[in-house]
């Protein structure tokens, strides 16, 4: 570990967590990922000892590689499906949270690989599941991250709630829905003693930000092509998708974490939605122009081609937060336009040859600062609801 460890680990005042990661131990699962990638980096802004186990990057550029993740925590690679390899990879590590981030995270992989997201996504999280019930000991919680795909979409002009129908007509969403049916199975079977430690799933839907290379996602998408001076094929313009910087569900779910490792999880057990205002859903189209804005000069440049005989995606999905904002003291801080705008930011900084940890450690520290008061308070507490509840409609 080298002497960027913690360099620029916050003051009591600036962290929105009240200190509750400072000197805890966190096994993270993911963190080559986007997602992943930016918790480790915030976690070791909070002073957590961060243990990190997933496979290699597999996209070139990796944010990994960019922001230096590897010297921010002590890095593993290994595979969640080989229990024998992930026991190895965690080893002599006494996790007090676990934050479950790995999967197979695109819906166009899910087709092309369906056998291979279902073993990630359902077996993996069982997996790591185990790991949490040999850890119990000193463990204060575990949070399962799935997606809003996770939902039985009915196409609603609403958001889902918590307690609305899991299901998924492709083989990612119904991973993701199985996902959640696993870790709902270990949390009453194995999870469910009041002074044991708690178990906590976390939904959100098309995080934005920068480090994000991954296939058939439209930011990463536009950016290729605008740094190779090409015109982005844009297949559904009028999809309406809701849209939010990945600090704003990481901010949730590490609410919840700080709940747990202050001997409050079962205040935050269960299911948790953690989505954007209802004016940061605009359609695909809407999206690239406001990128296009952001970005300036030498910006994207789209042209719409429909394909024929696409596999279906969703028209619309929308999450109903209402039940973070009440009870967890979470919301959105930032406008889709402040989103794109740190986003372009991002990626115009990392062309330029840019200090692109520095630069992300920036930018989580301005966005840290827009949640305090600290986003900790909790409203009275009410009994956590089943979140497999028949559905509206």
């Amino acid at each position: 570990m080298n002497d960027l460890r913690h360099h620029t680990g916050p003051g009591p005042a600036a962290d929105p967590f009240g200190g509750a990661f400072t000197g805890r131990r966190v096994l993270l699962t993911g963190q080559t990922g986007f997602k992943g990638g930016w918790l480790a980096m915030w976690l070791d802004r909070l002073g957590a000892e961060t243990r990190a186990v997933a496979l290699p990057p597999d996209t070139q550029p990796a944010l990994y590689h960019l922001a230096r993740i590897d010297t921010l925590c002590d890095s593993r690679f290994a595979d969640i499906n080989t229990p024998r390899d992930l026991a190895r990879a965690v080893a002599g590590f006494r996790p007090d949270l676990i934050i479950h981030m790995a999967a197979q995270a695109i819906v166009r992989d899910g087709y092309d690989r369906p056998a291979e997201t279902f073993a990630t996504n359902v077996v993996g999280t069982a997996n790591v599941l185990e790991i949490a019930r040999a850890a119990r000991d000193g463990l204060s919680g575990v949070i399962v991250v799935t997606s809003d795909k996770c939902y039985d979409n009915r196409e609603w002009d609403w958001g889902y709630r918590e307690t609305d129908r899991l299901g998924g007509r492709d083989p990612y969403s119904a991973s993701k829905a199985c996902t959640e049916l696993v870790a709902e199975a270990y949390r009453q079977s194995f999870f469910a003693e009041p002074a044991g430690p708690q178990l906590a799933t976390v939904r959100a839907g098309n995080v934005i930000g920068g480090g994000d290379w991954s296939s058939f996602r439209l930011i990463p998408d536009i950016v290729r092509a605008t740094l190779e001076g090409r015109e982005t094929v844009i297949r559904n313009p009028a999809s309406l998708r809701p849209w939010q910087h990945v600090l704003e569900p990481l901010a949730g779910y590490l609410s919840i974490g700080a709940a747990m490792l202050d001997g409050r999880g079962t205040e935050v057990a269960g299911a948790w939605n953690f989505g954007p205002d209802n004016d940061a859903a605009v359609p695909v189209g809407t999206l690239c122009a406001m990128l296009a804005e952001a970005w300036g000069e030498g910006g994207p440049r789209f042209r719409v081609e429909p394909p024929p005989n696409a596999p279906h995606e969703a028209g619309i999905l929308r999450l109903d937060s209402t039940k973070a904002r009440q009870r967890l003291g979470w919301q959105p801080r930032l406008s889709l336009r402040e989103a794109l705008a740190m986003t372009a930011a991002w990626y115009r900084a990392q062309a330029a040859g840019a200090d692109m940890l520095r630069l992300s450690l920036t930018q989580i520290a301005e966005y840290a600062a827009r949640l305090r008061p600290a986003v900790l308070p909790f409203s009275v507490s009410a009994p956590q609801a089943s979140q497999f509840s028949v559905s509206r409609g």
